[in-house]
Order: structure tokens, then C-alpha cells, then sequence
């Protein structure tokens, strides 16, 4: 099963800036150490985004778990990286109660 809604899938701002690549946050802090291994730059936010947007779209969803807010979509993956390496990455997405659109909860390394 594909994320549902996958080409209306969003991947704000905020969650990539604020969170994803923010060294200083209390909980994405080790998030941000590990893309930044593979090249991924605050400065260059949009890259991350775009490599997020497409793992969603791409890959088979793993899991579905029900919340208060809707349901929570999770993929298991590699990510595609423009040099050719290929993490495994775990995303969540969520589809607010009311919405269509898939959006990003969260991304951090796979266990192997």
C-alpha cells in the first residue's frame, strides 16, 4: 500500500528547519547529526524536504497506526541521495482528520 494521497504529501518548513536539521533542539538534535552526515544543510533546507516528499511517494507504507489527530503512515526505506548512497530512513506521515494531504511527522535512521 502507497501513502494515501501521496502527490498532496507536505513537507513544511518548519518541521525540516525547526526540527529535522536543528542541532540545538532537544529531541531533533541527533536527527540533525545524522543527515547532516549525508550532506543535508539548514541552509539548503528544501533538499532534505525534496528527498522526504519523494521517499513518501516512492515507497510502500510499513505501518498504520491510529491517533487522536488520524491516521499515522510510516515508511521504511532507503533514501535516494544525489551521490548515490542510500540510507534506510524511517518517515511518519499523518492525515489530520478533515484533510487530505499527507504531512510529515518526523524521518530518523531505520534500525537495519
Amino acid at each position: 500500500m502507497k501513502l494515501p494521497n501521496a502527490l498532496l504529501a507536505v513537507v513544511e518548513r518548519e518541521k525540516v528547519v525547526d526540527y529535522l536539521l536543528n542541532r540545538a533542539h532537544r529531541y531533533g538534535a541527533s536527527k540533525a547529526e545524522f543527515f547532516s552526515q549525508y550532506g543535508f544543510l539548514l541552509e539548503k533546507w528544501e533538499v532534505l524536504a525534496q528527498a522526504l516528499l519523494k521517499h513518501g511517494q516512492k515507497h510502500d507504507v510499513t505501518n498504520v497506526t491510529e491517533t487522536g489527530f488520524g491516521p499515522r503512515y510510516q515508511t521504511d526505506r532507503e533514501l535516494s541521495l544525489p551521490d548515490g548512497r542510500a540510507p534506510c530512513v524511517r518517515t511518519k506521515w499523518q492525515v489530520d482528520r478533515g484533510q487530505l494531504a499527507p504531512r510529515l511527522i518526523t524521518a530518523y535512521p531505520a534500525e537495519s
